[in-house]
């Protein structure tokens, strides 16, 4: 059964690639300046949720090349 990606959630990004920036902003911002605790704890929750999102669309697709390597061509649909 193919994997699909976790229910929206209001903060949800619009796609694999605006969440991709976003999460590379966050780790940047991390980084470099000096945050309060509570900051870091939330951009490392947002972070979290940042990349499940984005390993949850990297599993439908690799659930879709699979099928067509094994020459099940069937229709893709999009989770979000």
């Amino acid at each position: 059964m193919p994997k699909s990606a976790p229910e929206p959630s209001s903060n949800e990004p619009e796609s694999y690639e605006s969440a991709l920036a976003e999460l590379e902003r966050l780790v940047q911002s991390m980084e470099s300046a000096q945050q309060p605790l509570d900051q870091l704890l939330n951009g490392y929750r947002r972070g979290a949720e940042l990349l499940g999102f984005c390993r949850a669309r990297l599993d439908v697709v690799e659930t879709q090349v699979r099928m067509l390597d094994e020459g099940q061509i069937k229709p893709w649909s999009d989770p979000s």
